[in-house]
């Protein structure tokens, strides 16, 4: 009878086994790095940070004049503009006569510290994708130094198999790391868009509301 086909393909025990120590780090990685882009894929949209029910209540309230039922709203509400235009009311409730200057830096700079807590958020994926690629280089180096230490302990008695699991190391775990990091830098490219976009609207918004708290009355 023919002596059936070699496995051509490794399990995922024998890959944890072959690439070593460093690949539970890398799995781990790799958990939150999917769990990144699916929390992004939640709150990186227009209904988390610019809310259309809440701000067209919002723009009735500032219309009527009722800042202080805007403000509690704002103070209620977890969102970006909610964070802008609270920040704004502050200082309308504050003073009788509103300074347009005064104001307008007050919603820039909070608006300014909104953007930058949403890009930051992304940020994640790109230290992931440093990350993990080396962790896949300290596997790789180690895998090696265990073939050459073979060698080089005694060439004579050197086993072709212990050569071959230090090679195995180097090769899976440069592999995973690089698995890990590509798809983390797409997810970023991605992102960035999508945030550029948000933080854009998000300037147009907290700009149109906030001219209302200075219209004559």
């Amino acid at each position: 009878a023919a002596a059936s086909p070699p496995e051509s393909t490794m399990t995922m025990s024998q890959i944890l086994e072959y690439g070593g120590w460093q690949m539970y780090p890398l799995f781990a990685l790799s958990i939150i790095g999917l769990a990144l882009i699916l929390y992004f894929v939640v709150v990186l949209r227009e209904e988390q940070v610019i809310p259309r029910r809440f701000v067209a209540n919002l723009r009735d309230l500032l219309i009527a004049g009722r800042f202080v039922e805007a403000q509690s709203s704002c103070r209620t509400h977890g969102s970006a503009i909610a964070a802008i235009l609270g920040a704004a009311l502050d200082y309308r409730l504050r003073t009788t006569k509103p300074d347009h200057t005064v104001l307008s830096e007050i919603v820039e700079g909070e608006g300014a510290r909104q953007a930058t807590l949403i890009q930051n958020q992304v940020q994640y994926l790109v230290d992931l994708s440093g990350i993990a690629p080396m962790v896949g280089l300290l596997g790789t180096v180690t895998g090696m130094l265990k073939a050459f230490n073979a060698v080089a302990l005694d060439v004579a008695k050197a086993k072709p198999i212990v050569l071959a699991a230090g090679v195995s190391q180097a090769l899976i775990t440069t592999v995973a790391g690089l698995l890990i990091a590509i798809p983390a830098m797409i997810a970023y490219a991605y992102f960035r868009g999508r945030t550029a976009k948000l933080i854009a609207n998000l300037e147009t918004t907290s700009a149109d509301l906030s001219s209302l708290l200075i219209l004559e009355r």
